[in-house]
């Protein structure tokens, strides 16, 4: 399911000469410990809104393919099409996916350095209030 997930996530946020894209991140051990951490509803709205966006680029494109099956340009467009679909509940589960997208983008030390951002400090793992 991981890499259902991973095939969903990397066209939303695409790399450029300058700034990382979500491929350049340690993405896979994001999304495990995503899983094993996060809400199972949360989980659970992240794997519908990847199989979504696999099984519907007839919908986007007129495609019988599923997403993973089409070439980078053709799935780039196709994510994009999905972000801003008319039908309100398709947005709302390609936003969930771009949101955890998000988080695992920002944290990399080599995006936030390009924002003049400081790296995070390494987790302790352990609940925090502040």
């Amino acid at each position: 399911m991981i890499w259902l997930i991973k095939q969903a996530m990397l066209p939303l946020m695409p790399g450029s000469a300058d700034l990382p894209g979500l491929a350049d991140t340690k993405l896979d051990a994001f999304l495990r410990r995503m899983r094993r951490e996060s809400d199972p509803l949360f989980w659970a709205g992240i794997v519908a809104g990847s199989v979504l966006c696999a099984v519907t680029p007839l919908i986007t494109l007129g495609v019988p393919l599923p997403a993973f099956l089409l070439p980078t340009r053709l799935r780039m467009r196709h994510a994009a099409r999905l972000l801003v679909h008319r039908f309100y509940p398709i947005r709302q589960a390609m936003l969930l996916v771009r949101y955890a997208a998000g988080l695992c983008w920002g944290a990399d030390p080599a995006v936030r350095a390009f924002f003049a951002l400081p790296a995070y400090p390494a987790d302790p793992g352990t609940f925090r209030s502040s």
